[in-house]
């Protein structure tokens, strides 16, 4: 006989195209009707629902969060999780947190939390309002899932969740789609031949720090010839194209917007790049070693733990945009560095990042 699919309630801050709900997509494609699942999003943005499969049973659900009235929305989670009767919540980050608390006493489903990382409130450190909030929501939570070390230990020394309860699972990537792409050369981000590239691709929110990326490129743009390209969009999208003006870098900084097949982009790219003032561990960055890039970025999370051994030079100091710039500068300017790190960085993401690895992890997760 065969039992019906287990149901997951996966309640996340935004379904848009990013790093969570794009790992959230490949899951669910992944395991196909091997489980039900409903999305909920609580910024009704929900464009990520374009890269599921069709033929699954998949609902996304845009829902409106009524802020003025917190002890009323408990309630009506409470009411949700009642009729939905789900196998499974699933809740991610902190802007899911408070589903976390309405199942918190009384449980009416077994619940596990995902946490992949902070918004600019919480860039710099820890606010202790949500750190006892967390506390509390997560108490009865059956497991908490982090994928970076330095993520892991800000939730056993800080929101005190027990070992037993804690699990790293460090993202996966598809090495093959990622190694093998065809670069979308129709995108033209090379205005002419020789033209180096460098690349980012990133929602364009404040956390992203993208000025800090646009200024290294001014400090340096003077020396190499070329371009910068940013894929990804969002509400950060016209004060940083403001910003590359007033610099004098319009003519030679590329805004692409929303990309649905990133690994095409990257293989148009010399070197990537990443300026965020906070991560844990970003899938762009997996997706680039992957894809054979060099990586200049700022030591933020895993980032540094992440990069093959030759590549740890180029990760500078978070606030440091000339040692950011200087790092660019030395990988446009050495294509036998750049081809060495490339190399060293795709083995890295094939030894340790296996996305088939990251299917069974959360296959048990989401099967016990």
């Amino acid at each position: 006989m065969n039992l019906p699919a287990r149901h997951l309630l996966h309640v996340l801050p935004s379904f848009g195209i990013g790093g969570v709900p794009v790992r959230i997509t490949r899951l669910v494609n992944h395991f196909g009707n091997r489980f039900r699942h409903t999305i909920l999003a609580l910024d009704e943005v929900v464009s990520a629902r374009e890269l599921l499969r069709g033929d699954l049973a998949v609902e996304v659900l845009p829902y409106e969060v009524d802020k003025k009235r917190p002890l009323g929305e408990l309630r009506r989670y409470r009411r949700m999780l009642a009729a939905r009767k789900p196998d499974l919540l699933v809740t991610y980050n902190w802007g899911a947190i408070d589903w976390a608390m309405a199942n918190r006493f009384l449980q009416i489903c077994p619940h596990i939390h995902q946490e992949d990382g902070f918004g600019i409130e919480e860039a710099h450190g820890q606010l202790r309002r949500r750190v006892l909030y967390r506390r509390i929501a997560l108490g009865s939570s059956r497991m908490v899932v982090v994928p970076s070390r330095t993520l892991a230990e800000i939730a056993r020394s800080i929101w005190r969740i027990k070992d037993r309860k804690l699990r790293y699972l460090p993202n996966g990537v598809d090495i093959a789609r990622f190694a093998n792409a065809t670069p979308a050369a129709h995108l033209g981000v090379r205005a002419k031949p020789g033209d180096l590239v460098i690349g980012t691709v990133a929602p364009l929110r404040p956390e992203k720090t993208l000025e800090r990326l646009i200024r290294a490129f001014a400090g340096i743009a003077s020396d190499v010839p070329a371009r910068l390209v940013i894929a990804g969009d969002g509400s950060e999208r016209p004060r940083l194209e403001s910003l590359a003006a007033e610099l004098g870098l319009a003519a030679r900084t590329t805004f692409l917007g929303n990309v649905n097949a990133p690994e095409a982009v990257l293989k148009l790219f010399d070197v990537f790049a990443i300026s965020s003032d906070t991560e844990q561990m970003p899938t762009t960055v997996l997706e680039a070693m992957a894809a054979g890039l060099p990586i200049a970025g700022v030591d933020v999370g895993d980032v540094k733990a992440m990069v093959a051994e030759e590549n740890k030079p180029f990760i500078v100091a978070k606030g440091d945009e000339r040692a950011l710039g200087e790092a660019v500068s030395s990988l446009l300017g050495c294509p036998g560095t750049r081809r060495r790190l490339a190399e060293a960085n795709a083995r890295e993401a094939a030894t340790r990042f296996s996305q088939d690895e990251m299917f069974a992890s959360y296959e048990e997760i989401y099967s016990s």
